[in-house]
C-alpha cells in the first residue's frame, strides 16, 4: 500500500481539496500543520492519481508531494487516529467506539476527507455551542462531515441546515444526521460563486478566514444572525474577523483559545 501526501498552503487548502476529491473520490486524509495542511490518499501504485494531475489540482497552493509505503493495516491505524472527543456532557465519536453513559452522544463516521470533532475549531465551535441556550433555526456554514449541525439539532436546535460546497461533505451530513437519528438539512452553496451564506437566528461557521472575511463582507441571504460562532482561525486573525462581522451589528462576547486556533462567539 502507497501513501501519496500532498502539502499545501493553508490559505488555499479548501479550494486544493474539491479538486483533490474529484481525482480521489475514494476519499482524503487531512492533517493541519498550522500554515501548511497536507492531503494524503492511499492505494495501489495504479490506483493512485498521476503526480501531474496532483500538481496542477494544486496549483501555486504547492509545497511539497511525497509518497511512502504504509503497513497492510493500514486501515487499521486510520481508525485508531479518530478517537472520541468529549466537550462538556457531550460526546462526538466515530461508530467503531462505544458509547459513554451519562452524556449526549453524537456518532460521526469520518467518511471522505472529514473528521470527526478533533480538530481544535471543532471543538471551540463546539464548546461555544455549549454556552448556548439551544433553540430556533441553526444554520452550519462549511458543514463538513455534520458535526456541529449535528450536535445542535441533538441539543436542541430545529430547524438545523447545513451547507457546503462539497457535494462529499453535504452527502456526509445527510448520512450521519439519519444515523443519528436527527433531522438535518444539507445542500451546496458555493459563497464565492452562489451568493450570500444563508441566515437564521444561530449561524456556525467553522471556516478559513478568507471565507470569513468574504462572509462578512456579502451579509446573509434571509434571516440576519443575532448569534454567530466563527471559529476555523489563528489567533492573530481573530481581531480582524470580530471587527468585520461588527459591521453587521455583532459584537464579539467571548474568545475560546485551542493552541494557536480561536473561535469568536458573537452576539447582536
Amino acid at each position: 500500500m502507497i501513501r501519496l501526501a500532498l502539502r499545501v498552503r493553508r490559505e488555499q487548502a479548501e479550494l486544493v481539496l474539491a479538486e483533490l476529491l474529484e481525482l480521489a473520490p475514494g476519499g482524503v486524509e487531512e492533517s493541519d500543520e498550522g500554515d501548511v495542511v497536507e492531503y494524503a490518499v492511499y492505494g495501489a501504485p495504479g490506483e493512485l492519481p498521476a503526480l501531474p494531475d496532483l500538481r496542477a489540482a494544486a496549483g501555486g497552493a504547492l509545497v511539497e508531494v511525497t509518497t511512502s509505503e504504509v503497513p497492510d493495516d493500514w486501515d487499521e491505524r486510520w481508525k485508531a487516529f479518530h478517537q472520541p472527543v468529549q466537550i462538556g456532557d457531550l460526546l462526538v465519536r466515530p461508530p467503531w467506539t462505544a458509547p459513554r453513559a451519562g452524556l449526549l452522544d453524537v456518532v460521526i463516521d469520518p467518511a471522505q476527507a472529514f473528521g470527526t470533532g478533533a480538530h481544535p475549531t471543532t471543538r471551540l465551535c463546539l464548546e461555544l455551542l455549549l454556552e448556548l441556550e439551544p433553540g430556533g433555526a441553526l444554520v452550519d456554514v462549511g458543514c463538513g462531515s455534520g458535526v456541529l449541525a449535528i450536535a445542535a439539532a441533538r441539543l436542541g436546535w430545529g430547524p438545523v441546515l447545513g451547507v457546503d460546497h462539497e457535494r462529499e461533505s453535504v452527502q456526509a451530513t445527510l448520512d450521519n444526521a439519519a444515523a443519528n437519528g436527527v433531522s438535518v438539512q444539507a445542500r451546496r452553496h458555493d459563497l464565492l460563486r452562489d451568493g450570500p451564506a444563508p441566515g437564521a437566528p444561530t449561524v456556525l461557521a467553522n471556516l478559513l478566514r478568507p471565507l470569513l472575511l468574504h462572509v462578512a463582507r456579502d451579509g446573509f441571504a434571509g434571516a440576519e444572525p443575532d448569534v454567530l460562532i466563527a471559529s476555523g482561525l489563528l489567533a492573530h486573525e481573530g481581531d480582524e474577523v470580530a471587527a468585520a462581522f461588527a459591521r453587521h451589528g455583532l459584537r464579539e462576547t467571548a474568545r475560546r483559545h485551542g493552541g494557536e486556533w480561536v473561535a469568536l462567539l458573537l452576539r447582536r
